[in-house]
């Protein structure tokens, strides 16, 4: 019998061990890191850890340019306006386009974030080109004199 030689496989496999401290992007002005987990260049796609620190925030309501999921690991993290409160085991979903925000850290909270295309229209206050711009949609008119 003969044996088909194995494919290289597209499978990615990431233990919390594997994190590299180089890779998490601080905002200490915010009481917030962020470590991406997986980043689609082509859509703008993304999987993220967020961890804030206790009264670690995002200042500002805001919108995405795509649909977020938040998955809630550990921590007590909440959407101060809506009063939406993310705590260990919690999902929340957030549609492309709908106002949120501002959120507070009310503990250590440790969070997966997910988004299936760009994160934003344009760059928020909290970010800057280096740390978001490659998950900045592409305006239909870009390109077009």
């Amino acid at each position: 019998m003969e044996s088909t030689p194995s494919l290289p496989s597209l499978e990615r496999l990431i233990h919390d061990t594997d994190l590299e401290e180089s890779q998490w992007i601080d905002f200490p002005e915010y009481g917030l890191r962020q470590y991406f987990l997986h980043k689609n260049p082509e859509t703008g796609a993304s999987i993220a850890l967020l961890e804030f620190a206790p009264g670690g925030r995002i200042p500002i309501k805001h919108t995405h340019a795509s649909n977020q999921f938040m998955y809630c690991l550990e921590g007590d993290y909440e959407y101060v306006d809506s009063e939406i409160r993310l705590r260990p085991g919690s999902f929340y979903m957030n549609p492309k386009d709908h106002p949120h925000g501002p959120t507070l850290a009310h503990t250590h909270s440790m969070l997966i974030e997910i988004y299936d295309g760009p994160h934003y229209y344009e760059i928020p206050e909290f970010h800057t080109a280096d740390t978001i711009g490659d998950f900045v949609a592409k305006r239909a008119d870009e390109g077009t004199d």
